[in-house]
Order: structure tokens, then sequence, then C-alpha cells
């Protein structure tokens, strides 16, 4: 028996819908990077780029558990000096939640070429409307 690798003439490319109302943001981010990275092929191969298209609708309406909506805060260098940024997960969630989705996401998949490819077919909406309905996106059920 042999071992298949996948590569870019072998991947076929779906495009799923994850619904982000009441789910806790970091387990979302989970799914989402999963299906980016196509761990969830049986095909899935780590050098090969093998992931499909995800889709978030209404990130406005993700929660975090605990205290994290008060105390969390994510951190940035603007590369000045004296210039590090900080906003709290409040104040993300309340003005831009596809950011903070994004960045959760974005802290899912590898630091790599690869992994910036992958990070890119993701889409985030705040709403339940998307612009994507040409392409099919089929519901996964998590």
């Amino acid at each position: 028996m042999s071992t298949t690798m996948a590569n870019a003439q072998t991947i076929s490319r779906k495009w799923y819908i994850l619904d982000a109302t009441d789910v806790p943001l970091g387990r979302l981010a989970v799914k989402a990077a999963t299906i980016l990275r196509g761990k969830h092929k049986p095909v899935f191969t780590p050098h090969a780029d093998c992931g499909d298209h995800v889709i978030v609708l209404n990130a406005a309406k993700a929660v975090l558990t605990g205290n994290k909506l008060e105390q969390k805060k994510y951190y940035w260098h603007t590369g000045w000096i004296g210039s590090l940024k900080e906003i709290k997960y409040s104040d993300m969630m309340v003005n831009d939640p596809e950011r903070a989705m994004t960045l959760a996401v974005k802290g899912m998949v590898p630091d790599t070429t690869l992994g910036r490819t992958q990070l890119r077919r993701l889409r985030v909406y705040r709403g339940a409307e998307h612009d994507n309905a040409a392409q099919n996106p089929e519901v996964y059920k998590f």
C-alpha cells in the first residue's frame, strides 16, 4: 500500500459556512483553522496547501467566556519607539468583531507563507449576509 501525497493538482476545494452565534470565539477559531489547513480531509499533507474556504457569519454574536471580555487585551507595536498599542476585547467585539475573529484564526495557522496563503481563504462577516452565494457554500456541522 502506498501513501498518497496531496498537491495542487489533486486538491478540490469546497466552501464552508460557520455560524458564530453563541459559540465561544476560540472554539470557532479552532474549527476554522482546521478547515483552512485541510486537517479535516483524509489526504492532509502538512507541506501542501490542501485546505478549503471558510465563511464565518455573525462574528458579532460570538462570545468570550469567563472574564475575557473585560480583562483580555490585544497588543501590537507600530514600529515607532514607544508605540505599543492595546485594545480591550470588549471594545473590539463592539467596533470590529471581524478583526477579533481573524486574529484568533491567525494565531492557529502556521506563521509561514503556507499559513498566510491559507488565511486568505478566510472570510469573516459581522452579520448573517455574505457575498459568496455563487460558490455554493455548505454549512459545516460541528
